[in-house]
């Protein structure tokens, strides 16, 4: 193997060597229970409280509005399942959101909630004014992403959030693509709940974290013992809480430097690929986007079959969601912003991260196109194109062959 990148850090990014390190004393001599009395629980008690102050800090918020999690998956349906149990009402949301709220805004829909899915544009962006007439009288949550984990595209939430206060809506987005990535402010964005999650930004899988503004409360999904303020029961996970903080930490100092890093790497990325493959489309907002992801769709392929070429080549990409991997359906996002099936099926999610280099990016524009022509050489779908008019033939660019 010539080379190998790691292009996928939307579905994860490796533990940071710092936040194993912080994490360590409480993997080892402090494994205290925080709810005990004597003085060995005094440390990890204070870890945790020094955890939720940095994290608060670190998006704007009191210590008292951090709830730890397990992930953005339980964050996100403590949201919705919290405030809508506790007033039952309508839930608005949006075609393009993670499955961690679709699928629970369907549970909802299966125990009596109504539920409007709002449309995007063909760039995935939700319009204030049409999350304003889908309001109603019994409008109770509206929980709309931060930023779409398949395409990028980051939505006004802002915008969107001021049209909930305006309505006195309680308003959630799920931020895990976001967080540690572009800056947040939850009283800046004026969100009421966001949910999060570590192991997208350096911290270990199975931590995440939900903010809960002052005021708002939602019931618990978790009952048990009087942990998180009675919020979310269970014994707190003290090392990966410490390592969450940690990696937020970093991620928030560095942020600025990376993300001019990743936002040129990014664009060369977009350059090439439509540059070097032709029937290739960029999916998503151009501009509004995050700064490493790179989402295409590229017919008369599967892009099962691409992600496969790929990893013989040392290149780890994925078609969309990880968490939709294995699944014969198209992405859902794609769909939702115009995308056929058939073009929908041929797409390729590149993902960067602070670990990736220039270097990296010339070689995936360096065997990318190549795969691409081999998977279509062999595709009776292209040899249709060919036949009907559809497509045309092409040879690689010298710079490529």
């Amino acid at each position: 193997m010539d080379h190998f990148v790691y292009a996928d850090h939307a579905a994860t990014t490796r533990i940071r060597p710092e936040v194993l390190e912080a994490m360590m004393p409480f993997l080892t001599e402090h494994y205290g229970n925080p709810s005990s009395m004597y003085e060995m629980s005094d440390v990890t008690e204070m870890a945790i409280l020094d955890a939720r102050r940095t994290v608060a800090e670190l998006i704007g918020a009191k210590p008292n509005e951090i709830i730890f999690t397990s992930c953005g998956s339980e964050s996100d349906n403590m949201a919705l399942w919290g405030i809508l149990r506790k007033k039952k009402g309508h839930l608005i949301t949006t075609k393009i959101e993670h499955h961690a709220v679709l699928h629970t805004a369907e549970a909802l829909e299966k125990e009596g909630y109504a539920v409007t899915y709002l449309d995007v544009d063909k760039d995935g962006l939700v319009a204030p004014e049409a999350l304003e007439a889908a309001i109603r009288p019994d409008t109770t949550l509206i929980s709309i992403m931060t930023a779409n984990n398949e395409i990028g595209t980051v939505e006004p939430i802002r915008e969107l959030a001021a049209v909930a206060k305006k309505h006195k809506i309680t308003f959630h987005t799920d931020a895990v693509q976001a967080v540690g990535h572009i800056p947040i402010d939850v009283n800046e964005l004026g969100v009421d709940m966001l949910s999060a999650s570590g192991h997208k930004f350096g911290a270990p899988k199975g931590i995440g974290f939900l903010y809960v503004r002052g005021g708002v409360l939602p019931l618990p999904l978790i009952y048990g013992g009087g942990q998180e303020r009675g919020k979310r029961a269970g014994t707190e996970n003290i090392a990966f809480i410490v390592g969450l903080a940690k990696a937020l930490e970093l991620a928030v100092a560095e942020m600025e430097e990376t993300n001019r890093k990743l936002t040129r790497m990014r664009d060369r990325l977009i350059d090439g690929i439509l540059r070097d493959i032709p029937y290739c489309r960029l999916n998503g907002s151009r501009d509004k986007r995050l700064p490493g992801n790179v989402n295409v769709s590229i017919e008369f392929i599967e892009g099962e079959a691409l992600l496969l070429k790929l990893d013989m080549a040392g290149i780890c990409a994925s078609s969309g969601s990880a968490c939709t991997t294995g699944s014969l359906d198209p992405s859902h996002v794609l769909l939702a912003i115009g995308l056929t099936h058939e073009v929908a099926h041929g797409s390729l999610r590149i993902t960067l991260g602070g670990d990736n280099t220039d270097e990296d990016v010339d070689y995936i524009l360096e065997k990318l196109p190549g795969i691409v022509k081999y998977l279509r050489d062999m595709s009776p779908v292209w040899e249709d194109a060919l036949k009907n008019g559809q497509a045309k033939e092409y040879e690689l660019c010298t710079a490529i062959k």
